[in-house]
């Protein structure tokens, strides 16, 4: 069974470049993933590959159920995640078609329902998440990534909300004063999920615009979708290179 899984965001909800594909249909004590679960090889790597806004992109940020999703990854054998996100970009460093791999994230989202020990087995439970992405698998995106020859920002802090409107400028400088460098819509809770769930879980993003404020034109859906379809590309290759890098890990 595939130990690699890759959650898909806006701008990958097809994985073209999968080969060999079995869909599964997993029903979790949470309900239905997003789409059925997509068992292939990229690259010639076995990987589940899980569209989180299902396959023809019709479930807003704040309507995913992301307890589900990794649910269905845990129990398809995934112990690893790579996911992808679209992101806002707020620091410097984070400009349009910018790659980062992000290291910390902070939660602005509401009402999401975010844990898998809600309390109602008998007992509630707390996990640690000081470093909330996988530090080998941050590491291993990295290196995927200079392995062939794409440019990735290393650090960044993902500030999550609830969307699916875009921020307000105020919005975006308190995120800046809090310390984030990107905004995105969907890093929680699925990160906590992922550590709920004993999973190691880390994010490549594709910053697609400049978040409220921080140019002079106003934000328009076709600049970003501009940004995935030349970013995409670059974002399966790193995929590619950093799956085939766990692969060949596990196998020693």
């Amino acid at each position: 069974m595939s130990r690699i899984g890759i959650i898909g965001g806006s701008g990958l909800d097809q994985l073209a470049a999968l080969t060999g594909v079995r869909a599964r249909r997993i029903t979790t004590a949470w309900g239905e993933p997003s789409a059925p679960l997509l068992e292939g090889c990229l690259d010639g790597t076995p990987v589940v590959f899980l569209p989180r806004h299902g396959a023809a992109h019709h479930l807003p940020p704040h309507r995913i159920n992301y307890r589900a999703n990794i649910a269905a990854l845990r129990d398809a054998g995934v112990k690893e995640i790579f996911a992808v996100a679209a992101v806002g970009g707020i620091g410097h460093e984070a400009g349009p078609g910018t790659l980062v791999v992000p290291d910390q994230i902070i939660d602005y989202t509401w009402g999401r329902e975010h844990t898998f020990h809600d309390g109602l087995g008998g007992r509630v439970e707390h996990v640690e998440f000081g470093d909330p992405f996988c530090p080998v698998l941050r590491q291993c995106l990295i290196e995927a990534a200079g392995q062939i020859g794409q440019a990735v920002v290393t650090q960044g802090c993902y500030g999550a909300t609830q969307g699916p409107r875009l921020e307000s400028v105020a919005e975006i400088g308190r995120m800046a004063r809090d310390g984030c460098t990107l905004v995105g819509m969907t890093g929680m809770p699925e990160a906590a999920l992922a550590r709920e769930a004993g999973l190691a879980y880390a994010s490549c993003a594709l910053v697609v615009n400049w978040a409220a404020g921080l140019s002079a034109e106003p934000i328009t859906m076709d600049e970003i979708l501009r940004e995935l379809r030349e970013g995409m590309g670059r974002v399966v290759g790193v995929l590619s290179a950093a799956a085939r890098r766990r692969e060949s890990a596990a196998q020693g």
